[in-house]
């Protein structure tokens, strides 16, 4: 008995582990921006490129409908019941709660009996078109990792066009098109996602799957995310080195899946058939149960965290980096130009740190980040370097041996080999070779400021001696 039961849960334990691993997270990467490491210079920090967790985006949305007096109930109308579109009994009113569809209805916890929907005006005005938009601003922006997903209360609409905006809604690009005739409609070839490939992925498609009227169990539309993915990561989305890679090089494909808002563009109701029933007019309107909107905050990978402040997603940045995407340099880190992180090379990425400014070196002569003490020195209190016996300098990056005569063991006269012992020499000579390599941006950038001076002075003197 207790043999049976204990290999049936084996068995249990076997199938969900394979399942778990035939779908894995999408984004599985990525979520440290730095950690210490030892290093012959002593405990450092290694960075490398993050991002956010991704997340029910829709818990951050604002919505806003057009025209604003679409939703029903004001004044109270009767409308007909989903699967009896000849029963035209029921009641929207807005101002009793039991009987009221407000927009905030596509948003909240589904599950509940009966459900809970958002519900337009009946087409009471045709001829006229019924259209509705919907707009769903984060005043942030926003990367998909998940398939956009609205279900329908009413029948899925006969045309219908969603939206993105990369500018806050100042400008709208079509995302796709649906519709019972795409050719008629928008005067498109059907096509569906699977019709698409790695070098047409971005191409803007019609699709008739998700439109037909009145059906119990179609009340689902897609804006298919993964599907897209699996084009550069395999059918079950393994190979997220590759998509990671496409979405690094190729700025289109990474623009492509973000959004800082979308639009839903109802455009002509639910039908169920060629010709619009004139005497039941009741019949047509639109209704939204839920929205789901999965992805993260835009980081440009310089963060792991997104909070939200004044009703507002800000990224947590690190990095040295500032701005509600990570989009720029703190102040005194500004010694070169802000660069967002790379998901190159694989797993790691590149995190393309700030460094600081030359005119800040001031502020602190060293830390535990960006200025820390080389060749193995510590930092005290952040104002000096404790530099090992054999260095010196602010950050003990030069050799004590130079100092003293003869050098590190260059000879102090033709013939003659500098004093000092031979093991010390060879030593400094070393120590001299690998401080050249580990020479921090910092000094580089002070270097080629001092020798872009000195080309200055040096053309000054030139010319001086020529008007002379």
């Amino acid at each position: 008995m207790y043999l049976s039961r204990f290999l049936s849960l084996h068995t249990l334990w076997v199938t969900v582990s394979s399942v778990m691993q035939h779908y894995p997270s999408v984004w599985g990467h990525y979520d440290v921006c730095k950690t210490q490491i030892y290093t012959e210079e002593g405990k450092v920090w290694d960075y490398m490129a993050c991002q956010p967790e991704a997340r029910d985006m829709i818990k951050y949305v604002k919505v806003t409908l057009d025209p604003p007096d679409i939703t029903c109930g004001d004044p109270p109308e009767t409308f007909c019941a989903m699967g009896n579109p000849y029963m035209c009994n029921n009641e929207c009113d807005a101002s009793t709660q039991e009987l009221a569809h407000p927009p905030e209805l596509m948003f909240d916890l589904e599950g509940r009996h009966p459900s809970t929907f958002w519900q337009s005006t009946t087409w009471k005005d045709y001829p006229k078109p019924l259209h509705v938009n919907i707009t769903l601003s984060w005043n942030k922006t926003i990367e998909l990792t998940d398939n956009i997903v609205i279900t329908f209360e009413s029948g899925r609409p006969d045309q219908m066009i969603l939206e993105k905006s990369l500018d806050y809604g100042r400008t709208w690009q079509p995302y796709q098109y649906y519709a019972t005739d795409c050719l008629d409609a928008f005067h498109m070839d059907p096509k569906s996602v699977r019709d698409l490939s790695q070098h047409t992925v971005l191409e803007i498609i019609c699709t008739e799957e998700y439109s037909t009227g009145y059906m119990t169990n179609s009340k689902i539309i897609h804006f298919e995310i993964k599907d897209r993915f699996a084009f550069f990561a395999g059918p079950r989305l393994h190979n997220m080195a590759s998509l990671y890679g496409q979405l690094d090089t190729t700025k289109k494909l990474r623009d492509f899946f973000t959004i800082t808002d979308l639009r839903i563009r109802l455009l002509r109701p639910a039908t169920g058939e060629i010709y619009v029933d004139e005497q039941h007019l009741a019949r047509y309107f639109y209704a939204i149960s839920d929205i789901r909107v999965y992805g993260r905050c835009k980081c440009n990978l310089h963060a792991t965290g997104c909070k939200e402040e004044n009703k507002r997603l800000l990224c947590e940045c690190e990095h040295n980096t500032t701005g509600p995407d990570c989009g720029k340099c703190k102040k005194n880190y500004q010694g070169r130009p802000w660069s967002p992180g790379s998901y190159l090379p694989i797993p790691k990425g590149t995190a393309n740190i700030c460094i600081p400014s030359i005119s800040s070196i001031g502020t602190n002569v060293c830390d535990n980040e960006l200025l820390h003490c080389q060749n193995g020195g510590t930092c005290i209190n952040n104002v000096r370097c404790q530099c090992p016996p054999a260095y010196t300098g602010i950050l003990c990056e030069k050799l004590r041996c130079e100092r003293e005569p003869g050098g590190c063991g260059r000879s102090s006269a033709p013939g003659r080999a500098a004093p000092g012992p031979a093991p010390r020499r060879g030593l400094c000579a070393a120590a001299r070779k690998r401080d050249k390599a580990r020479r921090s941006p910092l000094e580089s950038l002070k270097g080629k400021r001092k020798e872009k001076k000195n080309s200055k002075n040096n053309r000054i003197q030139t010319r001086k001696a020529e008007l002379n």
